[in-house]
């Protein structure tokens, strides 16, 4: 009977039956990748707290790993110095920034100053949301960190003077050139806006606002509507 049953098992599984896959354990390498992401997240993110709380000069790789519950020994296994700590966020900021103004809607660019305002007005937001941000954004911290804002601010630069040109805004032969200095201008006196302000001097963002709008405005074509209306 139980060679019967066997030879029955045997064939019922010849027969089609799914055979049981077990499922492999996780591997240990691939546990301590999880535990290694989890702890560069919780760094960061300590990191930002203390920079939003306490400004840059307190956010130390010591500080930060007491915020994270990490052993400061341990911090350095993930990063060398605070300037890597730096750069992190800073990418991280810029990716989400990226991601605000590609919701932008290009179809709603009629004007130059329409260009200037919903490009204006979102990162404004996202600084005031982002006090960490705003700590490392500005003020020249060390050449990593002003080469990581150039490279964004060149990307969307680049950007909008396309779709300045494309939307009638501008004219055909206005220079890249021309953009990138509107943006670096803006950037500048959002610099000031936030030293002057923790939560950005309103009036200097409507002064930068005006600057960067009448800069546009001698590159602008003749008629403002844009093109296929």
């Amino acid at each position: 009977m139980v060679e019967g049953s066997a030879g029955g098992a045997k064939r019922g599984r010849s027969a089609g039956a799914a055979p049981v896959v077990h499922q492999a354990p996780a591997r240990p390498e691939a546990a301590l990748q999880r535990r290694g992401v989890a702890r560069v997240r919780a760094i960061l993110d300590a990191a930002e707290e203390v920079l939003a709380e306490s400004g840059y000069e307190a956010a130390t790789l010591k500080a930060i790993g007491e915020r994270a519950g990490i052993p400061t020994p341990s911090v350095y296994h993930y990063f060398s110095d605070r300037y890597q700590v730096d750069a992190a966020i800073i990418k991280r900021h810029g990716e989400a920034l990226s991601g605000v103004l590609d919701g932008i809607d290009s179809e709603e660019f009629r004007s130059i100053p329409d260009l200037v305002t919903l490009v204006f007005d979102p990162i404004v937001a996202y600084f005031r949301a982002h006090p960490s941000c705003v700590q490392l954004w500005f003020s020249s911290r060390n050449e990593t960190l002003n080469a990581l804002v150039k490279e964004f601010d060149d990307r969307v630069a680049e950007r909008l003077w396309r779709l300045g040109i494309d939307r009638g805004l501008l004219r055909v032969d206005t220079p890249l050139l021309v953009m990138k200095l509107a943006f670096k201008a803006g950037g500048r006196l959002f610099d000031v806006a936030f030293q002057q302000d923790r939560n950005g001097d309103e009036a200097t963002m409507t002064e930068a606002k005006r600057l960067v709008t009448a800069y546009l405005e001698t590159y602008a074509e003749k008629s403002t509507a844009p093109r296929g209306e």
